[in-house]
């Protein structure tokens, strides 16, 4: 898990969805599990 100033570069690859929760956006990547940011 990285804490990103720009999450729209992760959002556009393959697999990977923004999740909101408790008040926080999160990038999560189904396919390329590495990918996750805060």
């Amino acid at each position: 898990m990285k804490v990103r100033n720009s999450l729209r570069a992760l959002k556009n690859r393959p697999g990977s969805q923004v999740v909101r929760r408790r008040g926080r956006v999160y990038v999560l990547n189904r396919k390329d599990p590495r990918q996750k940011a805060r």
